[in-house]
């Protein structure tokens, strides 16, 4: 595994110098568990801490019928399965805790009624393998509190307690329930290897680990990555929340399968649009096994416990993040209830040649970046063409956006140089989008973009 970490500052902030690497028989094997971008759903955006069964199996059995043929595949539970009284976004405050006895955390049996009887997830990763998906789960870096403070619980296989290894100064600063874990301490890698050896017999294909990224804790990232290789079973390691330091990007991509670029990412214009500097940013290291993770996409019927929990993005403004997460390969994890979406919605996830600029394409980098007109750039594989995605990110407020109306009258030409992508004469263009051919250009290639808007597109020599 050849990894460079590099830490250099400038005015403008991190400077990431150029990450070198090749594919090799020496590189991590958990790299190739995740050789594309995962593809799937998540929990949190429609249900916050309160998902229960019903909710989790219904959007599977969604994906299964109208998605996997798509690519879409992960079903992920996630923040506080093992709550009881768990609801909506609300943390309750020394809340009581589904637990064994070695101070490992077990579903709710009233929320997750199919865990009842083993106490264990098998029978819902059993369900969702049945269907041809994958099973994933949010966890919170460390121990429980619980098995702290009321039961000084039993490190499973070792004479150590919780309280040997607990750092009861190091607790997530929005959630109650965990203590960190102290790697210093005998009976630590022990307590994490045993955590994730359940979560190997339950069937887990993901976990998302959460209060890992902000601020960067080194030494749980390594003790997880040691806790799932050991546990035998290739489980998709993606840390939570961000903003992860650029500067730890050469640590994070050889520990985990994909990290978040910034704190939780709602339907916002002005957060879609700090994306763009942050997915530029981690350039250097995104590759096969490896992703900055620009978070859940929040389209559809999300907040789900609120009377009208509909994303506030305008059509416009889906096309913008679609095209950006897949032109910038960030993973995509749906946070909408999919079992309520619309048309409209489902036909951008099961556009197969928007997917495929996410799932088969190479080198993928930003072209230009010049009042807000904005272009990326990246290689169809075993071709002479490219993608090219072009945005009009105007910070400018959408017209008619109660409507969804195009933003016409804010619209403008944005022209691309041919030869800044690499061709040397006239070229043909396909709009991935729309499916249509748009002809031969020459020179350059300008479409015009309504405002908060974007095109994709595949490039092509017309000889």
């Amino acid at each position: 595994m050849n990894i460079l970490r590099i830490k250099s500052t400038t005015l403008a902030g991190t400077l990431i110098l150029a990450l070198q690497f090749s594919a090799s028989a020496a590189d991590p094997a958990y790299w190739s568990w995740a050789q594309t971008p995962p593809m799937g759903w998540n929990s949190w955006d429609c249900y916050g801490a309160g998902v229960r069964q019903e909710d989790a199996l219904a959007n599977a059995d969604y994906m299964a019928a109208n998605l996997k043929s798509h690519g879409w595949n992960l079903i992920t539970i996630d923040i506080q399965w093992y709550e009881p009284l768990a609801h909506t976004t609300e943390y309750r405050k020394g809340a009581v805790l589904e637990m064994d006895a070695n101070g490992r955390l077990l579903p709710a049996p009233n929320r997750f009624p199919l865990t009842a009887e083993t106490h264990s997830f098998k029978p819902i990763g059993d369900y969702l393998h049945a269907k041809g998906l994958k099973f994933g789960l949010h966890l919170i870096r460390g121990i429980p509190r619980q098995a702290v403070d009321r039961d000084n619980a039993p490190i499973l296989g070792t004479t150590y307690h919780a309280a040997d290894i607990a750092d009861t100064n190091s607790k997530c600063p929005w959630n109650t329930d965990m203590y960190g874990v102290n790697m210093s301490k005998p009976g630590a890698q022990e307590y994490y290897d045993s955590v994730f050896a359940q979560m190997a017999a339950w069937g887990l294909d993901f976990v998302k680990v959460d209060d890992l990224s902000r601020p960067y804790h080194e030494a749980e990232i390594e003790a997880i990555r040691k806790a799932i290789d050991k546990c035998g079973r290739p489980i998709v390691f993606s840390t939570s929340p961000g903003a992860t330091p650029v500067n730890e990007g050469g640590h994070v991509q050889a520990h985990a399968n994909m990290w978040r670029i910034s704190d939780d990412f709602w339907d916002g214009w002005r957060q879609l649009h700090e994306q763009f500097a942050r997915l530029n940013h981690w350039t250097p290291f995104r590759a096969p096994g490896h992703w900055p993770d620009a978070d859940m996409i929040p389209f559809g019927n999300i907040r789900a416990w609120t009377a009208n929990g509909w994303t506030h993005f305008t059509h416009d403004e889906h096309y913008t993040l679609m095209t950006l997460w897949c032109i910038a390969r960030s993973p995509l994890i749906f946070g909408g209830n999919l079992p309520k979406n619309d048309e409209f919605t489902l036909s951008l996830l099961t556009n197969d040649e928007v997917i495929a600029v996410s799932q088969n394409s190479a080198n993928n980098r930003q072209l230009f970046n010049t009042n807000n007109q904005i272009a990326w750039v990246a290689d169809v594989p075993d071709s002479k063409d490219k993608y090219l995605a072009v945005f009009n990110a105007s910070l400018a407020p959408v017209a008619a956006r109660a409507t969804n109306a195009p933003a016409a009258a804010l619209s403008a030409s944005i022209p691309v140089s041919l030869a800044d992508i690499g061709f040397t004469g006239d070229c043909k263009v396909r709009d991935l989008w729309t499916h249509q051919e748009l002809g031969v250009v020459t020179g350059q290639f300008a479409p015009v973009i309504n405002s908060h808007g974007a095109g994709l597109y595949r490039v092509s020599p017309a000889k």
